[in-house]
């Protein structure tokens, strides 16, 4: 048994952050939420090994937030080499668990306790008179990656897109509803999707789910010179909030989800969730629900500058070469990986690959 403990910075008793809501239930419920706790627990267990075995298991951000904390650490991997990975550039931080022989290989099991609490940004309030981060912390923000290049058609669009706007804020403004208002999900999309977001522009077929939505959204915004992210995760709780879809409890083996954020002088990150106001209007009442819907309205409004803190962060990272691994870099790190001598795992498939994600809330 392996545990890392991380320090809290902010009292369990904290107010809950002020959010435009849905509606007055939603409020009431919501008015005093404050922090919320969170374990998450992930069960691995390698169905055919061969050969060396390796997984990589993504962990909660450990950065301290306002949003998130990350309180605990632990795992199980009876005969095996495990221990926690930083990985350079992002700092993507893993599990990496390696058996040297098939017939050492058992169940993995890695739990993680977490707390949260509701996000949001006054975007459009005057903009604090602060440090803000420093040019070099912000450089990878801005920087393509093998799916998110920031020139060619990338570059032809958002310069459309923002064209008279000035601010980051107006900028990130303006890319956020032209990605709500030109793409769709579709459900036929293998886990997340890819965010192959040059493929997307060039073929018109501006639809996926999150990570290729929300993608679009930080590749637009690097390339008019926005620092923007990818933050991606998994929902651990039903959603206070009166957005049935946009929620998960127990079993959230399938439950992962990436956002955006983008970085505003004089007010930090803002947190934006395009690819989730598309997920409400196909999922969240039978026949989907038009743009034009009070509720659809509403997410909308909420997920430019907010974040329901019913799902944990993972990490920031891209392309990431997993440590050990013979294959090439997956795009991101939000989903269970694995190889063996033979083959690599098929992380959208959990029963072929047998893990399992539960989540369960915490009593204070």
């Amino acid at each position: 048994m392996k545990r890392r403990d991380f320090l809290l910075g902010a009292a369990a008793g904290s107010a809950a952050l002020a959010l435009r809501m849905p509606s007055a239930r939603a409020a009431d419920a919501a008015a005093d939420q404050g922090w919320r706790t969170f374990e998450v627990v992930t069960r691995v267990d390698v169905a055919e090994p061969a050969g060396t075995t390796r997984v990589w298991l993504p962990v909660p951000m450990r950065q301290a937030t306002d949003y998130q904390r990350a309180l605990d650490t632990r795992w199980d991997a009876p005969g095996a080499r495990a221990k926690l990975v930083t990985m350079p550039g992002y700092g993507v931080e893993l599990l990496a668990v390696e058996w040297p022989d098939a017939k050492s290989v058992g169940p993995v099991t890695l739990t993680s306790q977490v707390r949260t609490r509701d996000r949001r940004v006054a975007v459009d309030a005057p903009a604090a008179k602060r440090s803000g981060a420093q040019t070099q912390d912000l450089h990878p923000f801005l920087r393509p990656t093998r799916l998110l290049p920031t020139d060619g058609i990338v570059k032809s669009t958002a310069a459309q897109i923002t064209a008279g706007q000035h601010t980051d804020i107006d900028k990130a403004r303006a890319i956020y509803a032209w990605v709500v208002d030109n793409t769709s999900r579709d459900p036929k999309t293998p886990g997340c999707g890819v965010g192959d977001v040059a493929s997307m522009l060039e073929t018109g077929h501006l639809s996926g789910k999150c990570a290729d939505i929300n993608a679009l959204f930080v590749a637009l915004a690097r390339a008019a010179s926005v620092p923007a992210r990818d933050a991606y995760g998994v929902r651990v709780a039903d959603s206070r909030l009166d957005y049935h879809c946009l929620g998960r409890s127990g079993d959230v083996s399938k439950a992962q989800h990436c956002r955006a954020e983008f970085y505003a002088q004089g007010h930090g990150w803002i947190p934006v969730d395009p690819a989730d106001v598309r997920k409400l209007m196909l999922e969240e009442a039978p026949g989907g629900l038009p743009a034009t819907d009070p509720k659809v309205q509403s997410a909308r409004a909420f997920l430019f500058g907010s974040w329901e803190m019913n799902w944990i962060a993972y990490n920031h990272g891209h392309d990431i070469a997993l440590p050990g691994s013979e294959h090439k870099p997956v795009p991101f790190l939000m989903y269970p990986n694995g190889a063996t001598a033979e083959r690599q795992l098929n992380s959208l498939d959990p029963s072929a690959f047998r893990y399992s994600i539960t989540s369960r809330e915490l009593s204070a």
